[in-house]
Parts: structure tokens; sequence; C-alpha cells
């Protein structure tokens, strides 16, 4: 997975995006949490669009993302926007030098592309070290229901004028594991460039995520789905599963 053409596209294949709603869940999550929030990190921050909002809304925000590509895009656009971002190129399962932060938030199933179990925990363990006391950590990922049923063996697609992509889902050899297979074909003045990215994601039960957490030394662990930070619906109609945990 290189995303050195995707970042190119990310912003249009995402344009209908609910970024919005993830702004606003992390808000009521504070609220609800009672506690003081300054400063964010961003963790798998992408081209920024999360990010960016936050830094609107005046939290001292840092993001910090594996891929130069998606870096370079969001630092565009915070410059365009005058926005003091702080943009970091690390592994988040390796990211260092934050420490006494209020908040680790990290959106739009980034923790799913974290395949190996023992590299989910050690970002666990990098999170809960950065955070200061009674900081949250909140982060999202695919339902185990959503992959399997709605997912994988599906193919999608869309065609435009700028953009037009063909995409495969397809399983892996373990329960909750896809891999996709995305087709892009770019338009270039008269000619359509083409490439292709192949991304590799697993989801695993909530339950699994809440014992890593657990280990990790985070406490106070609650479960949301579908961006409402109150209502408790069972797990299996969810698509998207939110994760709290204080330290």
């Amino acid at each position: 997975m290189t995303y050195q053409g995707f970042a190119q596209v990310y912003d249009t294949l995402m344009e209908h995006a609910p970024y919005n709603k993830w702004v606003d869940f992390t808000e009521k999550i504070i609220k609800n949490h009672h506690i003081q929030v300054d400063n964010i990190l961003d963790l798998g921050c992408g081209t920024g669009e999360i990010t960016i909002r936050l830094a609107k809304k005046g939290y001292d925000i840092s993001g910090i993302d594996l891929s130069t590509d998606m870096l370079s895009q969001a630092a565009t656009k915070s410059i365009e926007e005058q926005l003091d971002v702080t943009w970091i190129h690390q592994d988040i399962r390796q990211f260092e030098g934050f420490t006494n932060l209020d908040l680790c938030i990290s959106y739009c199933d980034v923790m799913n592309y974290i395949i190996d179990k023992e590299d989910i925990k050690t970002a666990f363990q990098k999170v809960h070290e950065g955070l200061r006391e009674g900081g949250l950590f909140i982060f999202d990922v695919h339902s185990f229901q959503y992959v399997q049923n709605e997912l994988t063996e599906q193919t999608f697609a869309e065609v435009n004028d700028e953009l037009t992509y063909i995409w495969e889902c397809e399983s892996g050899d373990e329960a909750g594991e896809m891999y996709h297979y995305i087709t892009f074909f770019q338009q270039d003045n008269t000619l359509y460039t083409r490439f292709d990215e192949v991304h590799h994601q697993k989801t695993y039960p909530v339950k699994f995520y809440e014992k890593l957490l657990e280990q990790t030394g985070f406490h106070e662990i609650k479960v949301y789905q579908d961006f409402d930070a109150e209502y408790q619906k069972p797990e299996h109609e969810a698509e998207r599963i939110f994760i709290v945990a204080q330290k």
C-alpha cells in the first residue's frame, strides 16, 4: 500500500464522508467525560480533514500519518486555512515525542489497517504513554458484522468525468479480514491515467479491543455505535464501532 496516487484522489473519493459527525462525536464525548481538552493528537490523520476541523475549533492539534503524500495534502490545506497544525511522519505503532496529551483520536477505520494483534497492543501502549492521567483515547473500527455482511465479496464502482474507480472487496483467510482492490482512472487532459491500490484491513470483535485496552492500563472503556454518543444499540446493527478509553 503506497498511497502515492491514492493521496491525490483521496478527497474526491471521500467527498461525501461525514467528517463533521466525527468532530461532533468527539466534542460530545469530551463533554460527557467532563474533562478539559486543549491538545489533541490525530493518529492516521490522512489528508487532515478531521484534524483541520478540530483546529478551527481552537484545539492545539497535531496529526501523524505513515504517508508523506497524505501529509503533504494536509499541510497544504492548513497553510491555505492559516491554521497552526503540526504534521508528523510517523507510524502510529511506533510514534514518539508526545507526553501529557489530553486526547488521542484515530478515525476512519485507521485501526483496521493494523492487522497483527501484537501491533495493535503496541499502538495502544504508545497512546497510553502519550496521554496524561485522565486523558482520553477515542478510535473507531468497522463492526465485525458490517465487514462480513456488507463489505466482503462486494464490488463498488463510480463513474464521473474526473475520476472513475472500481473497488472489489475480498475476504481474507480469517474472519474479519479483507483486501480492497481498487482501480482508479483519473482524467489527465484528454486522457485517463490508471493506477491501482491494494488495501489490507482486519477488524476484531469488540471484546478483543476492550481486553487489549485493559491490558495496557486503560479503564472506563465505553463502546458506541455509528456516531451516537448516547444511544447504545446492539452491536450487530452497527456499521462503525467507536471505543472510548480513559487513562
